[in-house]
């Protein structure tokens, strides 16, 4: 029973680095510019975040204020949530 415990402990230690690379982000900033066609927003902070085809973007224009929760995947910001913040 010891080495079954001391076996998932040392595989849970390997693996829990792993965990970190797939936690997503969150940013409060202004949008700057909106590419409906390529779906990507650009933020006042001068980075870029692609949003998914099925994306609304009513609402949404230069100027307003936003709360975006993303995860970075092959160095690309992809949106997983939009707030917009009053």
């Amino acid at each position: 029973m010891r080495i079954l415990i001391a076996a998932l402990l040392a595989t849970a230690s390997i693996f829990s680095p792993l965990n970190t690379w797939a936690q997503s982000a969150d940013v409060e900033a202004t949008i700057k510019a909106i590419d409906v066609k390529s779906l990507i927003l650009t933020l006042d902070d001068g980075k870029t975040y692609k949003v998914p085809e099925e994306f609304n973007f009513q609402g949404l224009k230069a100027g307003v204020k936003v709360l975006i929760f993303f995860t970075v995947v092959d160095g690309n910001r992809i949106v997983d949530d939009l707030e917009i913040v009053q």
